[in-house]
Order: C-alpha cells, then sequence, then structure tokens
C-alpha cells in the first residue's frame, strides 16, 4: 500500500479550543476580508448561537464589519438556498465568508463561494452531471476570506474540500468536490456545541465514525489517510457517550470536534466506494432523514451485507474500537465489531431502524435505481440484491423485490 501513488493535503489551518471562536474577527482581517457576510440557520439563531458571533464583531469596531446575516438555511444544502445566500451576499457588497452551522451550512457557503468564483446564476445547472470533480493545479486558489465555525461534530465540513448539495433539479444530492472551496480557517469552539441535543449529537457523531470507518475501509486507504482515521474512531469510541449524556463535558465536546474533522480529511482524501453514504445520501433524500442519523441506522447492516468487503482490514478495524482480544478469524471478528456498533449506537439511544420515518412504501421500490444513480456509489456499485436486503432489515418490511 505505501507504494501506491496518492495525494495528501490538508489545506484548512484549523483552530481548537474552548473560546477560539474570539480570535474570528482577527482572522479575516488577516485574511484581508473588510466586511464579512455571516451564514447560519435559525435554530442556532434561537438558540443563541448566533448572537455570540455578532457580538464578536461589535466589541470590536472599526475593519472588518459584518455587514450581512444570512441565516435562512435549511436541513441539506439546497440549491434553491444557494442561490439566494449568493445572491445577498452581492447585495451587502461582502467580501469574505463566515459559515456557522453544522453540515448543511457549511457546505451551503461552500456552494455559494464556488458560484461567485465561476459566475454562476443558479448551481444547480452546473451540477446536473451528480458529480464536479476538479482538481488542482487545473483548480485554482479562489481568493475570498473563509472561515468556518462548526457547531456540530459530524460532517466535518469545516476542512473538507466536498460539498453535498441537494439538486431539487435532479432529486438527488450532487457532490462538488474542489480543492479550494473549504475554508481558510476553521474554528472547533466546544463552548459553541455544549447546547446540542442529545440525539443530534449522537447521530451527528455517528456520521464522524461513518466517514471514518469508509476511509479506512476504502480500496484508496493509504497510510496517512489511515492515521487519521484510526485516531479518529479511538477518540469517537472514548467520548461520544460522553457528549450525549453530559453535553457540558467541554473535553469530550472538545475531542468530538476534533475527530470529526480529522474522520472526514481521511474520507475526503481516499474517496473511493462508500457504501454506506451511498445508501443514506439516497435514502435521506428520499424520506427527509438526517444524514448523520440514515448512517447511524445503515453502518453495521451494510458491513454484516458486504462482509468481502470489509474482512481483509477488520481485525485493525476493532482494534481501533478497542475490541479486547478479537478473534484473528476475520468472520468471528467481523461479527464482533458489528455488534459492537450496534451496542455502541444503543448506548447513545439511537434506533437500529427507520421505524419513526413516515415512509411510503411505494417510494421504497424505488430505492434501487436510486442507490444505484447516486453519485456516491460511481466507484462500487451495490448488489440490487444486498441492497433489498438492507432495505428490508432497516425499514422492518417482510421483502420487497430488487
Amino acid at each position: 500500500m505505501s507504494t501506491s501513488f496518492f495525494q495528501f493535503s490538508v489545506r484548512t489551518v484549523v483552530n481548537s479550543g474552548a473560546g477560539s471562536r474570539t480570535l474570528l474577527p482577527e482572522m479575516i482581517k488577516g485574511l484581508g476580508g473588510k466586511r464579512a457576510v455571516l451564514y447560519t440557520d435559525k435554530g442556532l439563531t434561537q438558540a443563541g448561537i448566533t448572537k455570540k458571533i455578532i457580538e464578536l464583531f461589535e466589541l470590536m469596531p472599526g475593519m472588518p464589519q459584518l455587514v450581512g446575516v444570512f441565516e435562512d438555511i435549511e436541513q441539506d444544502a439546497k440549491g434553491e438556498i444557494i442561490n439566494r445566500g449568493a445572491r445577498f451576499f452581492k447585495e451587502c457588497n461582502g467580501d469574505s465568508f463566515i459559515a456557522l452551522g453544522g453540515g448543511s451550512v457549511l457546505d451551503t457557503v461552500k456552494g455559494i463561494k464556488w458560484m461567485i468564483h465561476k459566475g454562476l446564476d443558479d448551481i444547480r445547472d452546473a451540477l446536473l452531471t451528480g458529480n464536479v470533480m476538479e482538481w488542482w493545479p487545473e483548480a485554482q486558489y479562489i481568493p475570498i476570506p473563509h472561515v468556518a465555525i462548526a457547531t456540530t461534530a459530524g460532517t466535518g465540513a469545516e476542512v473538507s474540500p466536498v460539498a453535498v448539495i441537494l439538486n431539487e433539479k435532479l432529486g438527488m444530492k450532487t457532490n462538488l468536490l474542489h480543492p479550494f472551496i473549504n475554508a481558510d480557517m476553521a474554528i472547533l469552539d466546544p463552548d459553541l456545541t455544549v447546547g446540542l441535543p442529545p440525539k443530534i449529537t449522537a447521530f451527528t457523531g455517528f456520521d464522524a465514525l461513518t466517514h471514518a470507518v469508509e476511509a479506512y475501509f476504502s480500496p484508496k486507504a493509504n497510510p496517512m489517510t489511515d492515521a487519521y482515521a484510526l485516531q479518529s474512531i479511538r477518540m469517537i469510541v472514548d467520548h461520544l457517550k460522553t457528549a450525549v449524556h453530559n453535553g457540558s463535558d467541554i473535553s469530550a465536546r472538545a475531542n468530538m470536534l476534533m475527530a470529526s474533522s480529522m474522520a472526514i480529511s481521511a474520507f475526503c482524501l481516499c474517496l473511493n466506494a462508500v457504501p454506506i453514504h451511498n445508501m443514506a445520501h439516497a435514502i435521506g433524500a428520499k424520506f427527509n432523514i438526517p444524514h448523520g442519523l440514515a448512517n447511524a441506522v445503515l453502518l453495521p447492516n451494510v458491513m454484516e451485507s458486504l462482509p468481502a468487503y470489509y474482512l481483509p482490514r477488520i481485525n485493525g478495524f476493532a482494534q481501533a474500537l478497542g475490541i479486547v482480544n478479537p478473534s484473528e478469524q476475520p468472520e468471528e471478528c467481523l461479527a464482533e465489531v458489528i455488534e459492537y456498533i450496534r451496542d455502541l449506537r444503543k448506548a447513545v439511544n439511537l434506533p437500529d431502524t427507520f421505524a419513526e420515518f413516515d415512509c411510503n412504501e411505494d417510494k421504497l421500490h424505488l430505492l434501487v435505481p436510486a442507490i444505484h444513480h447516486d453519485p456516491a456509489g460511481v466507484f462500487f456499485k451495490i448488489p440490487a440484491d444486498i441492497i433489498t436486503k438492507v432495505i428490508n432489515e432497516v425499514f422492518e418490511l417482510k421483502a420487497i423485490e430488487a
């Protein structure tokens, strides 16, 4: 593995620690920004988090200024809202971005940044192929100062060069990859995550775990991505339960934020077969299921249903989880790992099926083609019989036909 070619680049400067948000105005100034526009969502505004960021600029009059606040971002980075956000940036005569939120907000701002860089009027028309991947050196630096502040520990979108965007014209989630759409600087301030509800803490944590899993088992994994993936797995196992059950524990919150950033870095830098995300994207889009929760439900079932994919590296993964004396027999080790993941999921009070969602059974028959056509499945086509097996399990159905 170490002799194979790979490219590894972690571009975003990470600023981690309680209170690190106070550095924000100086970061914008240092990056050359004078007129910053803040993007967030109404939930964070209602929780008082947006105010904590606005106050930083009120306490420091002069440059840089905060010239606008856009808080209409919703679950999933929707193309229509990205278009509105880009128009808002121009109306404010903005010159720099502040993204405050979870994955939807952070990816929305990446989409806006790319739109403005490309001079686009509607981002959806530029994402009609499902995947748009632009690589350095053809893809050049985007000279718009950009700081991302994570308020969840799950997507790692504050550092990733990928944006998952819901293209309403296609009715599916599309992937935009560009080495310079990610933030110049990221702030991981655990103070901003202490009020996150336990359930959201739990499923965003499982999103991070799934990123690490898919990175570690990727056919393109390399020693550098392994280092990030394995360490993030260890940190999630050590701190997720505490963060869920004692949300005010600053240490657990800080460690989950770091693990999330590390997991997505590994995931993006060896992006290849991602069967769990492939299914989560399609199911989430069809039934409006939060992405992290979709991953949490699907993770053990997909691993159980595709044993040949996971067996070659399963022992190293078991050790990272902290399983004591895992079996040397790969099949038995995989069973131990799956049991461990289900126990962890139960310990943070997450469901093992999608029973809580009102899922129209007629739509379930559309999931096999939706999963096969989802951009995340471009590298690895999950067999139809495996998809139907997993769907039957997670939707608690007797059977549907492929």
